[in-house]
């Protein structure tokens, strides 16, 4: 799930400020085929997901500015055991992508984002975030009958934040929120008098995650309207340039081996699309359970393993459910240094 990276950061104290930046570059570990070495993500080029300045103090918190991880979601994705392994997606992979873990079989993708974001500083636990993003097209991805924009937000960023509470201890834990509107411009629809539509994509996650002696478990849920499935705005508006309404969950449960540190992890979660009057489907559906192990071999090094199972139904209107299924397995190792 996560790409090859190699990351530079830097960080000072100047005028009574904490001034730092991070620099990120993904080289792509495959190409799509023979004797192509090109320079975009599907011929084994570069990502660049992280390019952002800060600077702030612990008395009033931080302000960053640049490209980073959004903020709605990010928990989300932060907390998926699949993150060190591949989950979903696996039939995908060439070039420069990567697989989803538990993206669109749970919650949405965060993704990469141009932003101003102020965070606070740490109230006994208690945090938040909140900023400004690059706001994004309405994408008719891949269900039939989708909306597209041209105009993004028009003259509108779009709006995110998230706020958490944690704690330590024998039972650790942490509890979290987030939500992210977003004004949607020139939609394209098939009922009005123009051939466009506006209209507003939004949703808002809650999240828990507790740690007690060497077990972990972790709960989920998204709901949004107009947000899409898997990717943001992806397929959120249909034909007419109506919100599509939508909503996601997982739960996983996890066990540390004391003396060993092989984490075992057990998950499973879904992500739903509500179809409309004018769609041909009542909704499409989209779930996965993953088993996996995690076996730290030295304090960088990491062997992973993991089967998953996804299925994706589509509730035809008229001929019924319509299944598609993959199981993949898979065997490798991470290593952070």
């Amino acid at each position: 799930m996560l790409p090859n990276y190699l990351s530079v950061s830097g960080k000072t104290r100047q005028n009574d400020l904490d001034v730092g930046f991070t620099i990120s570059i993904q080289p792509g570990a495959s190409t799509t085929h023979a004797g192509v070495q090109g320079a975009n993500a599907t011929q084994g080029g570069n990502e660049n997901r992280q390019a952002f300045l800060t600077f702030g103090d612990a008395s009033w918190g931080s302000i960053k500015l640049g490209k980073d991880l959004g903020i709605y979601a990010s928990d989300a994705i932060l907390n998926d055991m699949t993150l060190l392994g591949v989950g979903g997606g696996a039939g995908n992979l060439a070039g420069n992508t990567t697989t989803l873990g538990r993206i669109g079989t749970g919650f949405m993708y965060a993704d990469w984002k141009s932003q101003i974001a102020y965070s606070s500083p740490n109230w006994n636990g208690f945090s938040f975030t909140a900023g400004v993003t690059q706001s994004w097209d309405a994408v008719a991805g891949s269900i039939p009958g989708s909306a597209s924009s041209d105009q993004r937000g028009g003259s509108e960023p779009a709006f995110e934040g998230k706020a958490s509470y944690a704690w330590a201890g024998d039972f650790a834990g942490k509890v979290w929120a987030s939500g992210i509107t977003q004004k949607v411009q020139h939609i394209t629809s098939t009922t009005s008098a123009t051939g466009f539509n506006d209209d507003r994509a939004e949703a808002f996650d809650i999240g828990a995650n507790v740690n007690v002696a060497g077990f972990g478990l972790t709960g989920y849920y998204g709901q949004g309207s107009g947000i899409g499935q898997t990717f943001q705005l992806f397929d959120g508006f249909d034909a007419t340039g109506a919100q599509r309404d939508s909503d996601q969950y997982y739960v996983q449960g996890t066990y540390t081996i004391p003396g060993v540190g092989t984490k075992l992890g057990v998950s499973w979660g879904e992500s739903k699309l509500d179809g409309n009057s004018v769609d041909s489907f009542s909704d499409v559906t989209d779930r996965m359970w993953v088993v996996g192990a995690y076996h730290p071999l030295t304090k960088h090094l990491n062997l992973v393993a993991e089967y998953s199972d996804t299925e994706r139904t589509v509730a035809d209107k008229t001929v019924g459910d319509l299944t598609g299924k993959s199981k993949t397995v898979s065997l490798g190792a991470i290593l952070f240094f």
